[in-house]
């Protein structure tokens, strides 16, 4: 059965233009999947804290070396891997935040981003280890931004992801959605567009 990963890391609860599409892409892949299990990681609502002195001293502890305490936070980063292993398809709702992705998104990398698990080091460099996966990032963004040195986003998520492993990322950009309500309504036709082509 196919497991659909849905990511959202928008800062807002209500309103996210990069979870709406999101959600209307998971539903699109819903389609082509039938019976399709579908996952939601909510970012925002899961609040995973930022790397500090607590959370890299449980992940570098050996485990029969770990506090209750250790041994917690290792468990929680774990299950958001096997969470993530489990999946076929990736959907990923990133808006672009300060050229980049959200705090809430990169805290996520930082959790699931573990030598020896989801990656390795080896004679011949690094090797991701999350492989098989069909990953599609939905980038929403209030300027116009692909194809300029200002979207850093886009080369950061690829080399992100591709150092895990997973190296089959589709974007979809939904561009221009400060820039007037024509330029809105066009951006959210573009990514429908886009969704509905796949």
């Amino acid at each position: 059965m196919t497991t659909i990963l849905q990511i959202n890391s928008a800062a807002r609860s209500q309103g996210a233009q990069s979870t709406l599409l999101a959600d209307e892409l998971t539903a699109k892949l819903q389609q082509s999947n039938p019976g399709a299990k579908v996952v939601v990681r909510n970012l925002l609502a899961e609040g995973l804290p930022h790397l500090d002195d607590a959370t890299l001293g449980a992940f570098f502890t050996p485990a029969e070396q770990r506090s209750a305490d250790q041994a917690a936070i290792n468990a929680k980063s774990e299950a958001l891997i096997a969470e993530l292993q489990a999946a076929n398809i990736v959907v990923i709702a990133a808006l672009l935040y300060n050229f980049g992705i959200s705090s809430q998104l990169n805290a996520y990398f930082d959790w699931i981003a573990r030598a020896g698990i989801t990656f390795r080091y080896t004679e011949n460099g690094p090797e991701g280890l999350v492989k098989g996966k069909k990953v599609f990032v939905v980038s929403a963004r209030g300027g116009k931004y692909v194809g300029t040195p200002h979207d850093s986003q886009t080369p950061y998520l690829k080399s992100f992801l591709g150092f895990l492993g997973m190296t089959d990322v589709n974007f979809i950009y939904a561009e221009g959605l400060n820039m007037g309500p024509e330029a809105a309504g066009a951006a959210l036709a573009s990514a429908r567009e886009a969704i509905a082509a796949l």
